[in-house]
């Protein structure tokens, strides 16, 4: 068998483990990223998790014969992903804490001229110790400059490139001479499987309140839209009942007809004093037992003084 048969049948063997170990998969994109920075990857995911990068039409091929072969139809959804310059991380462990491991090992990259910017390039005001003669430079950048002790400085904030903008020979040019090194290159975790399902890797930045927050949200819309067409669903019936429950008491009220559930609406509505008598809150125990004492020093406050006056006596008699 020849080397490079050797390694395919031992990449494939590689692949299929993983399938069959990790449930959960990392699709990353690896563009600008080197060897020794992607060996930095390996090691600080070492133990938590295993990256596993090949030809996509070996991964595609591994995946339709696991599919096909091993009836593992939920593999289907991590066919399409396989696009671009990408790899896979598989994991078990924390899928947010495994991310960002594996964002926080980014290294500065000097842009290059015919790539897409992936943020925001900004050159501050100030000076930029270049000499006066390179004034044309920052002229053909539309960059406003004064000199300044026998040095070119910027006179206002710069929006040099803009995210996804290309990038030109100019701005390489004017980035070097400033010495700047604007971009940060690293893997880019684009999408999640998890045992079978898929999901945008933003998905892992919300917590679990801010996940319920948009599940209930999403009921009350299906709910909205299933009242507003008529269609009963889950979401919707603890509302018609609601609804229907209350046209049954005003038909009630409005004809006579009595039944059990009604009959506190027609005493509320008889006599609406007697429920606010009822619903009133009772005297605290402690405050009966503060006014007592409070009572009685009234009383005996009273009793002294009539005692002075009409005691005809008093210590300076």
């Amino acid at each position: 068998m020849s080397e490079r048969r050797l390694r395919k049948e031992k990449f494939v063997v590689k692949l299929k483990d993983a399938i069959a170990e990790y449930k959960n998969v990392l699709i990353v994109g690896v563009d600008n990223v080197g060897s020794n920075q992607m060996q930095k990857v390996r090691v600080a995911l070492r133990g938590k998790a295993i990256v596993v990068m090949g030809k996509n039409t070996l991964i595609q091929k591994v995946l339709r014969d696991m599919i096909e072969g091993e009836k593992l139809t939920k593999l289907e959804n991590l066919l399409p992903l396989v696009v671009g310059n990408m790899g896979f991380v598989f994991t078990n462990h924390n899928l947010p804490e495994i991310r960002k491991l594996i964002l926080d090992n980014k290294v500065p990259a000097a842009a290059k001229s015919g790539s897409f910017a992936p943020a925001d390039v900004f050159i501050p005001p100030g000076p930029t110790g270049l000499d006066p003669g390179q004034t044309n430079f920052f002229q053909a950048l539309n960059i406003g400059t004064k000199i300044v002790k026998g040095a070119i400085e910027i006179v206002n904030e710069v929006h040099l490139i803009k995210k996804g903008d290309k990038v030109t020979l100019s701005h390489v040019a004017m980035l070097d001479k400033m010495n700047v090194r604007p971009f940060f290159y690293g893997f880019k975790v684009m999408t999640v499987y998890e045992d079978g399902t898929v999901y945008s890797a933003d998905i892992l930045d919300m917590d679990q309140n801010a996940l319920l927050a948009k599940f209930s949200a999403g009921v009350r819309r299906l709910a909205a839209i299933s009242l507003a067409i008529g269609y009963p669903t889950a979401a919707s019936v603890s509302h018609s009942l609601n609804h229907a429950f209350k046209s049954l008491i005003a038909i009630s009220l409005e004809t006579g007809i009595e039944f059990e559930e009604s009959k506190k609406f027609k005493d509320y509505l008889a006599n609406p004093g007697a429920f606010a008598a009822s619903s009133a809150p009772a005297p605290a125990a402690g405050a009966k037992g503060a006014a007592a004492p409070a009572a009685a020093a009234k009383k005996k406050k009273s009793t002294s003084e009539s005692e002075d006056v009409g005691g005809g006596f008093s210590m300076f008699d």
